[in-house]
């Protein structure tokens, strides 16, 4: 039973304020904020209580999306609960920002009364609330589907281009009355990355955690059929096909998933309603069909000034049509340094010394396959020593590799049965993100 949510932004401004059942006063919106903001680290719990009010968040597009219960509810009813939330809030508006929960105030509290009733929650599902939900959205910036300047995963701002744009997938869903939208299927495949590197270059941990997710803006939608890799097998013992083989360890189906013809021709049927959903999870532990996509090789000592040196080589192990964007390389470095000299080998990189982490982080923007990159940096650290030079370390990478998946899956086919009149257009899309990728030195 919840008693009230809200939503804050990261710097504590009230966005949306909903009281169900009247038990806690108003100024639990500033009690909270004051506790998750002195708490150290970056991830503070996600349950924390003050007298007999329990606070539950989780955090989204930079967002805190909180809510409070007096009662012995269970915590993961309300987290789940809180990510359905965020989840519609993401299809009726487009997007998870301040600004897209600002301008679509009205719909986010029309939401709420829909969907919970003096704390008891109704319905989460967005083919039901389509019924109800009078008020339009606003998009935060005007949709166009030739606009190619940033495109990304549901949104997310990269600089690949010649695929879809992410506009197209996240402007609002389109409810039952609109039927001047245009029908679009995004189909994304997502994959992240925990690789550890040892100090002497060899692979010391790889594990993969993979998505597809299905984003569907069709105004009556009829079976869709994804076709799989024929080779895909779960397990070690169950290897297909006669192609390089497609392994996973574990997966997982949302429920609305026909399996009928996984096992034969690895086709996964399902009947997706409006708006995002995950159509299976997979993980693969302790391996990596192909080589690492990027490789360091580093170089540490003091100069005659005693100042320290770091010479960084980069390497990019893709294949050459192929690029890592957003790449960023966080270096640790001894306490106390205080400047920062640095010689990059080409101009569209950058680095900066950020004295509060203890940490000098390179930003390459972008990284073509089979090519290197090398950076010179020089630091003044007083009162260096030999010690000191065990503070330097390890290193951890971000990147993200737009049409990449590390497992090899791939969509063979995406089919609408039966055949949908009028244009219908499809996208597919895949992209490998780095959830950990540390190198140490």
């Amino acid at each position: 039973m919840i008693s009230q949510v809200f939503i804050l932004s990261s710097q504590g401004d009230h966005l949306i304020y909903k009281d169900f059942r009247g038990e806690a006063g108003s100024d639990v919106v500033n009690l909270f904020y004051e506790k998750v903001t002195a708490l150290t680290g970056d991830q503070p719990p996600v349950v924390m209580r003050h007298k007999d009010v329990h606070f539950v968040h989780v955090r989204q597009g930079g967002l805190y999306w909180v809510a409070t219960t007096t009662a012995d509810t269970s915590p993961f009813t309300i987290i789940e609960f809180l990510n359905r939330l965020t989840a519609l809030v993401k299809d009726y508006c487009g997007s998870l920002s301040e600004r897209s929960v600002q301008m679509n105030f009205a719909l986010i509290y029309e939401l709420l009364d829909e969907v919970v009733d003096y704390g008891y929650i109704q319905t989460t599902s967005s083919d039901i609330l389509k019924n109800f939900i009078q008020t339009e959205a606003v998009s935060s910036k005007p949709f166009s589907l030739f606009d190619l300047s940033n495109v990304g995963l549901f949104g997310a701002e990269t600089q690949q281009s010649k695929v879809a744009p992410s506009s197209a997938a996240t402007r609002p869903i389109q409810s039952s009355r609109d039927q001047g939208g245009k029908s679009e299927i995004f189909v994304d495949v997502i994959e992240r990355m925990l690789v550890v590197i040892g100090s002497n270059g060899v692979l010391m941990k790889a594990d993969i955690e993979g998505e597809i997710k299905v984003k569907c803006y069709m105004p009556t939608c009829s079976e869709m059929r994804i076709g799989l890799n024929e080779e895909f097998s779960i397990g070690k013992s169950q290897l297909r096909g006669y192609g390089a083989a497609v392994r996973v360890d574990e997966c997982s189906f949302h429920q609305a998933v026909r399996l009928d013809e996984f096992d034969s021709l690895r086709i996964l049927r399902l009947c997706p309603s409006q708006g995002e959903q995950t159509v299976m999870q997979y993980q693969l532990s302790d391996d990596l069909p192909s080589a690492p996509p990027f490789r360091l090789f580093p170089t540490i000592e003091r100069d005659n000034g005693g100042r320290l040196l770091m010479y960084m080589k980069l390497r990019c192990d893709l294949p050459p049509k192929s690029a890592g964007i957003n790449v960023s390389a966080t270096i640790p470095v001894p306490k106390g340094s205080v400047s920062l000299s640095q010689e990059l080998s080409s101009p569209d990189q950058s680095a900066e010394l950020q004295p509060q982490s203890r940490a000098v982080v390179w930003k390459i923007p972008r990284f073509p396959g089979g090519t290197q990159l090398s950076a010179l940096f020089k630091l003044e650290v007083p009162g260096f020593s030999s010690a000191s030079m065990l503070e330097v370390g390890p290193v951890s990478l971000s990147f993200e590799l737009p049409k990449i998946t590390a497992t090899g899956l791939q969509i063979r086919f995406l089919r609408l049965s039966p055949f949908q009149p009028g244009p219908a257009q499809r996208w597919v899309r895949y992209v490998t993100h780095s959830d950990s990728y540390t190198i140490r030195i």
